[in-house]
Formats: C-alpha cells, structure tokens, sequence
C-alpha cells in the first residue's frame, strides 16, 4: 500500500493482487507492466515476479491500519477482475473494503462483464455501500463504451469512468447512472496523441448532464510539461460523497482479527 500517489484523482495505493495480462488497445503501453518488469528477478522486491499475476493475501488487511481516511486506488497494479482472481479472493477484497469503511475506494477494471456478473450474483446490495466506488475503463468505441453498459447494470453507490488513454472521438456517451468521468491522454514512450476536440466534447457531455468531470492529463513523453490544463482550466470535479466516521480503536482492532482470520484461511 503506497501511502500518497502520483495519480491526480486518488490519495493511495492498495495492491493486494500484483500483476495483470493485455486485453484491449488502451492497454499497449500499460505502465504498470513497465514498472513491474523493471523489477523482475530481484530478491526481496514486491515485483520480483515482474508483471505475472500474483495474489497477495497479506496485504488484505492494509487499509484498516490507516486510522486517517483517504481516498483508495484499489489495485493500480493489477485488475481485481482478471480471470485468475478467484470470486472467494475479491469477496475478501470487498470484506475488507466494507469493513474500512472511513475510507474511499476507487475500483478500476477493464473486465467490465465480471464486475457486473460477480457483484449481482454475491453483492447485490452493495450500492448501500457509498463509499465503494466501482468504475470502468474507456479508451475507443469497439472495447471502451460497452463497458459502460455493464458498469450502469452493476450494483454500486457510484459508478465511474476513466477515459484514459481517450485514443478516439467516443461521439455521444449514455451518462445514465453515470456520476464520474475522468478524462485522460496516454503519457510514457510511444504515446499516443489526445486531440482537444475529443477530451473537449466529454467535457461539454458532463457538464450538460451535472456529471462531474475530471481532467487529469495531456499526456505525452513529458506529461507535467505538457500539464493538464484543458481549455483554459483545471478541472478537480468529484462526486459528492461523506466520510464515515473513524471507529474506536477497540473496533478497529475487532476488525482488524476479522481479515486476518480471513486472509489466513484463503
């Protein structure tokens, strides 16, 4: 767990499976990938593994020790909806998620149809769950925007999109059930260029809608060079959401033994 993040829309990091495998073009230049290869074959490095999938039942418990709310990339280094993720281990995910509930969670994937079949079959209440985000990504037409139909048949209390790498005009979006958009060029070697027009039209979708927008980048070779001012202004919108109250430490402690007996028995 990385207390702090370069990502401009999150607080931390929570990894608890490493690793992931190509599915769509908007994961080409998967910089999580690049990371984790960079570490392949070090002792002792989380990443010594490099990019293969990996569960790491020790890091379940991570977000309960942080008595301090903060906003939650859940597996920025993974997709907790990958095939080799067994259900019983993203139940647990979860577990651990409704229990540390003083805190926000942001769950991205690019495997939209699991998330949906999974959370109806075994969380089908979980939209009373607020402070669990669950979104999906959207980089073109063909892979992106059909996975905005399984994110607005999936039970959850806010349902997000990050349109990063936007690699194509998306033409008009459905924003039914939709309560945040992200927008996002691809930055690193062999970028691909966003064009304004593309990133403009979200925008003016969003605003028409009352859905609030984020722009995060222009991406690029140089990606805080090329900053993320987007028609002369930043845009930081989130849904609105409320924290949950801090428990007792006595109460943290009692859920703290409950993902620990949980985590030992996977």
């Amino acid at each position: 767990m990385s207390d702090g993040s370069g990502i401009e829309w999150t607080d931390a990091t929570w990894n608890p499976v490493r690793g992931c495998t190509k599915i769509s073009p908007g994961c080409k230049h998967c910089y999580a990938q690049t990371f984790a290869e960079r570490w392949r074959g070090t002792p002792g490095h989380p990443y010594e593994q490099g990019f293969d999938l990996r569960l790491v039942p020790e890091k379940l418990i991570d977000p309960l020790r942080w008595a301090r709310s903060r906003m939650i990339f859940v597996n920025s280094m993974s997709d907790l909806f990958h095939k080799g993720v067994p259900d019983s281990y993203i139940s647990a995910v979860f577990d651990t998620m409704i229990l540390g509930n003083w805190h926000i969670y942001q769950v991205l994937t690019k495997r939209a149809r699991r998330l949906r079949e999974f959370t109806q079959r075994r969380l089908p209440d979980l939209g009373e769950q607020k402070h669990i985000w669950l979104g999906v990504s959207v980089e073109d037409r063909r892979w992106g925007l059909p996975r905005i139909d399984e994110l607005r048949n999936t039970p959850a209390g806010v349902r997000f999109l990050s349109v990063e790498p936007l690699l194509e005009d998306l033409g008009e979006i459905d924003r039914k059930g939709i309560d945040w958009v992200i927008v996002g060029g691809e930055s690193g070697p062999g970028a691909r260029p966003m064009k304004p027009e593309w990133a403009l039209s979200i925008r003016d979708q969003c605003q028409a809608a009352g859905v609030p927008f984020f722009f995060k980048q222009w991406g690029g070779i140089r990606k805080k060079v090329a900053g993320r001012v987007l028609d002369g202004q930043t845009y930081d919108e989130l849904p609105e959401f409320r924290r949950a109250p801090l428990p007792a430490r006595s109460e943290r402690s009692r859920r703290v033994e409950i993902v620990e007996q949980a985590a030992a028995a996977l």
